[in-house]
């Protein structure tokens, strides 16, 4: 099957090659597949799945089993029984072990549906979350969905290929509106996290930096973990934890400096350096300028 090559590493130093739908693979030829992720199932018939490769069509895989990583866009996913990863065209992404993938898996070939099903599916919306994590409730909606979509997939008897076709977009448009509705909630209870970590975690710093500059210190007295620390203060922020604390302790130090005849060392002090040396060098490193030089600049 013919494959492009996009610029860019696939692991072992060749470019990542870019694999189409593979139609041949389809029943009756139609721009989707549905079926079930088992140790003895083709994926593509050339895609090397150990290895960083893109795909220009959808795949959605539904998990009954896990955990599973796997990676897409260069980030590591580990997904459980009952959730799902959303693949979208043009990302990369690599399986762990093809054998240890079971549950269902959907993919869609780009044009099968038309174009205000896409729309109102936000199927190219790249900012959503690959991985979800569906509630019971709508876990067992979105399995009936596709469990009907395979149905009418298989089902290649009792009607002829033209209504079959218009069946199997119908039906994926359904499955696909509750896929997009939990993507977009899912995106908005992650945004709406991040906002409360980061907010905490203002707080926190604004109480604490004069002695405390520690990420882990930080998260632990939230009870996060220091990675979700860094997701919700770069998604707030553009910056690590650490550069946050690092600013807050630099703003105070210039605040003393320019607005109070306090020696340096105390000022260093009171910014959480009992060594005025280390302060020194911190505050060097942060400004390009001394404190003494700053202090000079300003009088």
């Amino acid at each position: 099957m013919a494959d492009r090559t996009i610029q860019g590493v696939g692991g072992d130093g060749d470019v990542i090659r870019t694999f189409p739908f593979p139609v041949d693979l389809s029943v009756c030829g139609v721009g989707m597949q549905v079926g079930p992720m088992s140790p003895g199932r083709t994926w593509h018939a050339d895609a090397p799945l150990h290895r960083v490769h893109r795909i220009d069509f959808h795949v959605v895989m539904l998990f009954d089993e896990g955990p599973v990583r796997h990676m897409i866009d260069f980030a590591e996913y580990e997904a459980g029984a009952g959730d799902i990863l959303w693949i979208r065209p043009g990302q990369v992404h690599r399986f762990s072990r093809p054998d240890a993938y079971r549950g269902t898996v959907l993919a869609m070939q780009p044009g099968f549906l038309p174009r205000a099903t896409v729309e109102a599916t936000g199927l190219y919306h790249y900012d959503l979350p690959p991985l979800l994590h569906p509630d019971e409730p709508r876990l067992a909606a979105l399995r009936a969905s596709l469990g009907q979509l395979q149905r009418e997939y298989e089902d290649t008897q009792t009607l002829p290929l033209s209504l079959h076709t218009s069946v199997l977009r119908h039906s994926l448009t359904a499955f696909l509106l509750r896929l997009a509705h939990l993507a977009a909630s899912s995106a908005e209870a992650a945004r709406q996290q991040a906002d409360t970590t980061f907010t905490l975690f203002r707080d926190a710093v604004e109480k604490g930096f004069a002695t405390n500059h520690s990420v882990s210190a930080y998260a632990d007295a939230l009870g996060y973990s220091r990675r979700t620390l860094v997701r919700a203060v770069r998604a707030a922020t553009g910056e690590t934890p650490k550069g946050f604390i690092d600013k807050r302790v630099v703003l105070e130090a210039k605040r003393l400096l320019a607005h109070t005849d306090l020696p340096i060392g105390r000022v260093g002090a009171a910014v959480g350096f009992p060594d005025a040396a280390n302060f020194s060098k911190f505050f060097q490193q942060h400004t390009d300028v001394t404190p003494a030089g700053f202090r000079a600049e300003l009088r």
